[in-house]
């Protein structure tokens, strides 16, 4: 079968092994692409996790050709976590790098996107794809009207992503009133380059596909980046307010996300 549609299928983790193979996928590209750690990272078994792992929704992108028993089956996976769950829990994953305050206060149904990760085999084709389609029922199955999570840069080398930086925070702020903000002591500002002084094509060079691809659906971001040491990585926050996209957004939106 060469069409990847008749192979590769998309669903909630429905099993432990399920849990595992996402752990095994996640550790591949954050460990050993990206360099990352941490204190529930498991070398030995090549997992990569944390301590909201059982309680949020898993969604995975499955090689319908591979044998689950194997534990490789998950080339894709996007961790989900509603705000009545996070509610549950005291807290967002997003809560240890930025101040949420300003959307627990809107009160709106919200869904924080974490884990994001697709196999290299996998990327920049029908796979991610097929994941935002689903993720899309997902949003519209549960009502969700604000989405949001971090995206992160390779490397926390501020001055060598100065330009990006600086492009979200002069061109893609998010409204005040709905405006997250790194906390500190790792927070930095991403006004490092004035408006005038920026180089266009260098800073839409540097940001990362799925940056893109959410400010190409009408995507916001916070105010500055957060370093993430043991993750390797800057991280920046990303917001998309769906009453608030135009026509034109939301056009794309569905164009990209329900495949019209």
């Amino acid at each position: 079968m060469n069409n990847p549609s008749q192979w590769l299928s998309v669903r909630l983790a429905r099993t432990p092994a399920d849990l595992v193979a996402a752990q095994h996928l996640r550790y591949r590209v954050f460990v050993q692409e990206l360099g990352a750690d941490g204190p529930m990272v498991d070398h030995q078994a090549q997992l990569e996790r944390d301590d909201l792992d059982n309680v949020v929704d898993h969604l995975l992108l499955v090689d319908e050709r591979r044998d689950p028993s194997a534990g490789n089956h998950v080339v894709g996976v996007y961790r989900l976590l509603r705000s009545e769950v996070a509610a549950g829990l005291g807290r967002f994953y997003c809560d240890e790098e930025y101040d949420l305050a300003p959307l627990r206060a809107a009160g709106r149904p919200m869904l924080e996107l974490g884990r994001s990760c697709i196999d290299p085999a996998y990327r920049g084709g029908t796979g991610m794809f097929i994941l935002w389609n689903a993720l899309s029922d997902y949003v519209l199955d549960h009502g969700i009207e604000i989405l949001f999570g971090v995206a992160s840069f390779h490397g926390t080398d501020i001055d060598s992503l100065a330009q990006p930086l600086s492009w979200l925070h002069h061109h893609h702020l998010a409204p005040l009133g709905l405006r997250p903000r790194a906390r500190p002591p790792y927070a930095h500002s991403m006004d490092i380059i004035p408006a005038a002084e920026l180089e266009r094509r260098a800073a839409l060079a540097a940001l990362p596909s799925l940056i893109k691809a959410y400010l190409r659906v009408g995507g916001v971001v916070g105010e500055g980046a957060w370093i993430d040491n043991a993750f390797n990585t800057t991280d920046v926050f990303l917001l998309m307010d769906t009453a608030a996209m135009s026509d034109r957004h939301r056009k794309f939106y569905q164009d990209r996300w329900h495949g019209a």
